[in-house]
């Protein structure tokens, strides 16, 4: 079955996780399914030359929130955000329009982009479209991804080929690609360029290593480690900065030689002695 289904999907909820994120009926869940992909749809091509990976909708009463990971956040965001008000005037106008709905996006870097697939899909798709040679862009893309420290990779161009009249499938691979393998971190994406032969469909798969829950468990244990140390370290400096007020407030006042009560305990005594009288 490892060969037949989305690697992604086969490992929902041990390596991966889904894309949208929130809770509704089952009357209302085919309605909310269809607008998350009309959705994605239209910010990928609205986004086309953003260098978009992928995009997470999640959803709660009122407000809906996308998570866009992307490899050019500057081109995304524009001159002084000035491109995430125009997406979100966009989504607002097409898709909710009178509805009241609070729209938020966030914009999250790819770090390296040769080890995603969806980018090595859309740099191959600019190269078909371009006139490149189908296995020479192919043998570019594994080459990237190879250095960037990918375990496997495998690419698979299927279509008119160079412009041939008879279709045919072509696919090279570099390393391994354990699709059986559950806990085998494989990233793939699938998309088409269209040339002026016809369309030619591009599919890639990105092995990263093994994930183990062990491994899980010490990266969580560590990001809490580092929470707690951060809520210290700020608890810490509150107690220096109120100690400091308190110091500051207690300070003795010398007149004539000799040192007298502290300005607090002087305002107590006033206001006692207002009280007796």
């Amino acid at each position: 079955m490892g060969k037949k289904i989305n690697p992604i999907i086969l490992r929902m909820g041990i390596t991966t996780s889904p894309t949208s994120k929130w809770f509704v009926s089952k009357r209302q869940f085919a309605s909310y399914l269809q607008s998350d992909i009309q959705l994605r749809k239209a910010l990928k091509i609205k986004l086309k030359d953003g260098g978009v990976s992928r995009i997470e909708v999640h959803r709660s009463a009122g407000k809906i929130k996308f998570v866009i990971y992307t490899s050019k956040p500057g081109v995304i965001i524009g001159r002084s955000g000035s491109g995430i008000e125009e997406i979100k005037r966009v989504i607002k106008k097409d898709f909710f329009g009178s509805e009241k709905i609070d729209i938020k996006i966030e914009i999250e870097e790819v770090r390296n982009p040769d080890m995603d697939a969806a980018l090595v899909v859309q740099n191959v798709i600019y190269q078909l479209e371009k006139r490149v040679p189908f296995r020479r862009a192919m043998k570019r893309a594994i080459e990237s991804v190879t250095q960037a420290g990918a375990a496997g990779v495998k690419i698979q161009c299927a279509g008119r080929l160079n412009g041939v009249e008879i279709a045919r499938t072509e696919t090279l691979v570099e390393g391994s690609i354990p699709t059986h393998t559950l806990r085998a971190n494989i990233d793939y994406s699938r998309d088409a360029a269209q040339t002026i032969y016809g369309k030619i469909g591009i599919k890639v798969w990105i092995y990263k290593g093994q994930v183990f829950a062990d491994q899980e468990k010490e990266e969580a244990e560590k990001s809490q480690k580092k929470m707690r140390g951060n809520r210290k370290r700020s608890s810490g400096k509150k107690k220096q900065h109120a100690t400091k007020s308190k110091t500051r407030k207690k300070r003795t006042i010398v007149k004539g030689g000799t040192k007298k009560e502290t300005v607090a305990k002087d305002v107590k005594d006033k206001k006692d002695q207002s009280e007796s009288k």
